[in-house]
């Protein structure tokens, strides 16, 4: 299964961490998964100062520690969508912060014609206070 998901990953953190997993799995043997990172100008409009080549660096030395064999690709991303709207992708993996994205990445391919994405969403994964981990938080210093 060809598989998408996309983000900043900008501490890359638990939840992103569960995100990708999933992504792996869900693709299985023989899948390939693909990663849309920010590019560093619509990431700064997300808060980060990390650059997309030690966010890039960061995202692989995950995937080598974690034995992933299956073909990755990691492609930067300009605006929400990326390729998944004009690629043939079987699926995407998201949170329940960006399902909303994915339905519109859905509507947009309806309209080209093209077969939509099933949507994967995993639960946000939560931080010893029992709210949802994020990297504003991180980068707010409420969680570390």
């Amino acid at each position: 299964m060809k598989v998408c998901l996309g983000g900043t990953f900008d501490p890359l953190h638990k939840g992103h961490k569960t995100l990708l997993r999933k992504a792996f799995e869900v693709a299985g043997p023989g899948g390939s998964v693909f990663i849309g990172l920010t590019s560093d100008t619509f990431a700064k409009n997300k808060g980060t100062h990390t650059s997309y080549e030690q966010r890039k660096k960061t995202i692989e030395h995950f995937i080598t520690e974690n034995n992933i064999q299956i073909p990755v690709t990691i492609q930067p991303l300009y605006d929400s969508y990326g390729p998944s709207i004009e690629e043939d992708f079987d699926a995407i993996v998201v949170s329940p912060e960006t399902q909303p994205t994915a339905e519109e990445i859905n509507r947009r391919r309806t309209n080209l014609g093209k077969k939509p994405l099933e949507i994967i969403q995993i639960p946000f994964v939560l931080a010893d206070d029992r709210k949802p981990i994020s990297s504003t938080r991180i980068r707010n210093r409420e969680i570390d």
